[in-house]
């Protein structure tokens, strides 16, 4: 292969490129850059260098209430989505209602013992002949969170996962990714406190929809703060409310205790005070509304 010709003394070479003569000079530092290094700017052409040192100097656009702007609003929902999925399809194909991860996943107070395929919540552990049935009582703290995971009937994940597809961007884009996540999983966590301490005992609980009331509470939050018209959102809320307590087996403690964990947390994140602290106190705020909740989990496992 034959070497480029050695450029004449007193001809511009590129800074990173020294055999090769250039005319063409970045814009910002005036260096010469050869083709191979030339990037497009706005005016002219800029050198690698001094486009990386752009993109770390450049501040990032803020969503509206704080958080990072990002293109990919809809990630983090896919990605719940994909999640709340996997562990229907898991269940599914493991039994159903009937499988053992429902019995690990859901959340009830206390366990009991699956005998002769009927539940006998009076036996203890160490008398059970047949499956035993964990519990939060049990040490089964795990089930707080990944009963949000859970759902077994078709139409119960389809609902909650549109919900969330539907709501979950919007919310994402005012709030950014961090933000969003940490509604997301404080609601859930509400509606599980709720449930301790307000549902049977020996009742299992399942599904996201503490978590999407949640969502639901903070998109009333941000439409009052801007004025917004609440009448379809309340008249679309009260309609799930009725299907609440009308229809059996649904858990109205963890609807209600997702709803008022999403009221608190957006509105925490909403009306922190503007300016290069309002991060620093939604931070704090979303610490003391964590360690509140987990004070409730931990004093209803005490009584």
């Amino acid at each position: 292969m034959s070497q480029p010709p050695t450029p004449e003394p007193g001809v511009p070479v590129c800074y990173r490129h020294p055999g090769r003569e250039s005319h063409i000079r970045c814009q910002r530092c005036d260096r010469p850059i050869c083709p191979d290094c030339m990037r497009d700017a706005s005016v002219g052409f800029q050198c690698p260098d001094c486009v990386a040192e752009g993109a770390r100097t450049t501040r990032q656009g803020r969503t509206t209430y704080g958080g990072t702007r990002r293109p990919d609003a809809a990630a983090t929902s896919i990605a719940l989505i994909a999640v709340n999925a996997g562990v229907w399809l898991a269940i599914t194909l493991t039994g159903g209602s009937a499988s053992r991860l429902v019995d690990l996943l859901a959340l009830q107070l206390r366990g009991g013992c699956a005998l002769d395929g009927f539940y006998r919540p009076n036996i203890v552990e160490q008398a059970c002949t047949g499956t035993w049935i964990p519990s939060f009582a049990d040490g089964a703290f795990w089930q707080v969170l990944t009963s949000g995971f859970a759902h077994v009937q078709l139409l119960h994940i389809g609902f909650n996962m549109f919900a969330l597809w539907v709501l979950g961007p919007q919310l994402e884009q005012l709030f950014g990714r961090g933000r969003f996540l940490a509604l997301y999983f404080l609601s859930l966590l509400a509606g599980s406190v709720v449930v301790l301490w307000a549902a049977p005992e020996y009742q299992a609980t399942l599904g996201a929809s503490g978590a999407i009331y949640g969502l639901f509470a903070a998109l009333v939050v941000c439409v009052r703060k801007v004025g917004g018209d609440l009448r379809q959102l309340g008249a679309l809320i009260a309609v799930n409310l009725v299907i609440t307590f009308m229809v059996p087996n649904i858990s109205w403690q963890g609807h209600l205790g997702g709803f008022a964990g999403g009221l608190a947390v957006a509105a925490l994140l909403v009306y922190a005070p503007r300016g290069p602290s309002r991060s620093a106190h939604q931070l704090t705020g979303l610490a003391l509304i964590a360690v509140v909740l987990l004070a409730a989990t931990a004093l209803r496992l005490a009584v």
